[in-house]
């Protein structure tokens, strides 16, 4: 079974692209998504995620305080890092038990911003990278986030990889800059990755 990564920055349509996917019957994992649900939900993640920053972690009800430590770990590089480092194993963890779920699947996809190139310490066979200018993502953004400043999604992304980072890893580019259509390029993959 094939693993494909799709990757891109803020706003370049790496969701849209798996949906694409989902519809054509792939089983895709979300990285983020699932880290969210994790810390939500994972009874040892949120003990070590609550002794890492303290109880204001989380909220009353239990539920993970994401604006109150976004806050506070894009302020402190060695926190951000310590926080990773608590939460990508977990999520690795995840990763792999659902690998193995779909292993009846011809390929999987999992969707992650931050992503090596196929084969680079991880289990990917190919990377896609889902490309759009930096204008048109911040444009993206802003309308889908309106609580969002211009200024903090550009913050984002230079705390991103850049396009060229991105460009190097891709096994395949999907340019979703409105002067293409998706679908036909990604059914195109569909088709090459299901051999």
């Amino acid at each position: 079974m094939l693993q494909i990564g799709v990757t891109g920055g803020i706003g370049s349509g790496k969701s849209i692209v798996c949906q694409i996917f989902s519809a054509l019957g792939t089983p895709v994992y979300s990285a983020d998504d699932r880290a969210k649900w994790l810390l939500n939900h994972d009874e040892k993640l949120k003990q070590s995620v609550t002794a890492l920053l303290g109880a204001e972690a989380y909220l009353s009800d239990g539920s993970y305080n994401r604006s109150w430590v976004a806050k506070r770990v894009f302020q402190n590089p060695l926190l951000l890092q310590q926080l990773n480092a608590i939460v990508h194993p977990r999520v690795g963890q995840d990763t792999q038990e659902w690998v193995h779920k779909h292993s009846h699947a011809p390929y999987v996809v999992k969707e992650a911003a931050i992503m090596a190139k196929a084969g680079q310490n991880n289990a990917l066979d190919n990377v896609i990278v889902v490309h759009a200018p930096a204008d048109l993502r911040i444009a993206r953004v802003l309308e889908r986030d309106p609580q969002r400043s211009e200024k903090e999604v550009r913050d984002i992304i230079a705390r991103q990889a850049t396009d060229e980072e991105r460009l190097k890893i891709a096994d395949h580019v999907v340019y979703n800059d409105e002067s293409q259509l998706l679908i036909p390029q990604v059914w195109q993959l569909h088709l090459l990755f299901k051999k």
